[in-house]
């Protein structure tokens, strides 16, 4: 029995709406690759707003590498092993999920497109994958919880009042969140080029040519002005207004920075299910996670947005995996743009990954059936690698699958 849902722990009765993938491409495609999503949300956006998603920090040297290392990788083909019977299915932080993939947790996914983390959540649940949301996220826990089914995972940013990290914590666990995602890498936010070149700060630096920007999105300037986004979760806590600018500033000036071992200790006092400590790049702060009562570690450099110059995930990966060995599930994200990206990071040993650019090029094209379309052409590659590697079973990889150049 699960002990969030209430529902018999029976795999066979999970039935994820992920069959006939192509058939479904060919009556109505919205992408036929994900290459098309993003250009579609370039379209759409204005290009501060693509921007803050497309971009990373300083340099964005990481951020690149992200994607070049996990390229980089290659897959042994076989074919003279053949998996008529591939399953994708598998479970992540204990919940049951149509794929090795869950949706990670994106701040402000209603100023890319309204309400856009019901869209993003209820996407999810058709596809059958876990959703993350955001602390920073623009719906309410309770509006997100009380338009899905099935539980999400929060992502929590502390505070430095321990009373409103009480107060998330509590929120979380009343609208039956199954497990909490604390991000430990944002100590300090570093320059991003990007943003200060579009006024992307807070508060919002608006500039002739970023006003001219948006007046060309005429589409997304409605919407906004319709919907007028915030930080929904933080509202209850700022005097003086809810508006996006007020509640922005509030956060800054009230957010925590680095988190210690204390804050770990104080979280997992008073969070009793599963707990995931993402943000780690080095194979010590895995181990002391570990110590501290985390179930779950996501090997993350934040997309390439903090310290530039840092490992790309899959070259800290090998080490940490190394050392943590079967005390947590293991997962990663950064880089991920396909589902062959997906089965390397299965080889490499990994649990699962999180995704993030991905869907949410989806989601700025078409709301849920935009994510929905990225969620499909992700399980669409992976189970063509499977097909072409010989893997019939994403939970035991046969080794040797995936192979590193560096290394061989």
């Amino acid at each position: 029995m699960d002990e969030i849902t209430g529902r018999l722990d029976v795999d066979a009765s999970f039935k994820p709406r992920l069959s006939d993938i192509d058939h479904e491409f060919k009556i109505a495609p919205l992408a036929w690759h994900l290459g098309n999503l993003k250009a579609a949300a370039k379209r759409r956006l204005p290009r501060g707003i693509f921007d803050f998603i497309e971009g990373g920090s300083y340099d964005e040297n990481t951020m690149r590498a992200n994607v070049a290392d996990l390229g980089a990788l290659r897959l042994r083909q076989r074919v003279l092993v053949t998996t008529p019977n591939r399953n994708q299915h598998t479970r992540i932080l204990g919940q049951r999920s149509s794929m090795p993939v869950a949706i990670a947790p994106i701040g402000l996914m209603g100023v890319i497109y309204p309400r856009g983390e019901i869209h993003a959540a209820r996407a999810a649940q058709e596809i059958g994958v876990p959703f993350s949301l955001s602390t920073l996220s623009t719906c309410t826990i309770e509006e997100v919880s009380a338009a899905v089914r099935e539980p999400f995972f929060f992502q929590l940013y502390m505070f430095k009042d321990r009373a409103v990290n009480a107060a998330l914590l509590q929120r979380a666990e009343q609208a039956r969140c199954s497990a909490l995602i604390v991000t430990v890498d944002t100590a300090v936010h570093p320059r991003r080029n990007r943003d200060l070149d579009n006024g992307m700060t807070v508060p919002l630096k608006i500039r002739p040519r970023n006003v001219a920007r948006i007046l060309a999105k005429p589409r997304w300037l409605i919407s906004w002005l319709r919907h007028r986004p915030t930080l929904a979760n933080l509202t209850p806590f700022v005097p003086g207004g809810a508006d996006l600018g007020t509640v922005s500033v509030w956060a800054e000036r009230n957010y925590k920075g680095a988190v210690g071992i204390a804050d770990l200790e104080w979280i997992r006092a008073n969070w009793s299910r599963k707990l995931v400590v993402k943000g780690v790049l080095d194979p010590e702060d895995a181990k002391l996670a570990i110590k501290l009562g985390a179930d779950a570690v996501v090997v993350s450099n934040h997309g390439g947005r903090q310290l530039d110059g840092a490992n790309s995930t899959v070259k800290a990966f090998p080490a940490i995996r190394d050392v943590v060995g079967d005390s947590a599930e293991l997962l990663i994200d950064s880089g991920v743009r396909s589902g062959l990206d997906v089965l390397k990071i299965l080889g490499l040993g990994a649990k699962a990954c999180l995704l993030g650019r991905p869907f949410v090029y989806g989601l700025a094209a078409h709301g849920q059936t935009g994510v929905m379309a990225a969620l499909r052409l992700i399980a669409q590659d992976l189970d063509q690698g499977m097909a072409l590697t010989g893997v019939d079973d994403v939970n035991s990889l046969p080794s040797g699958r995936v192979i590193d150049p560096a290394r061989a």
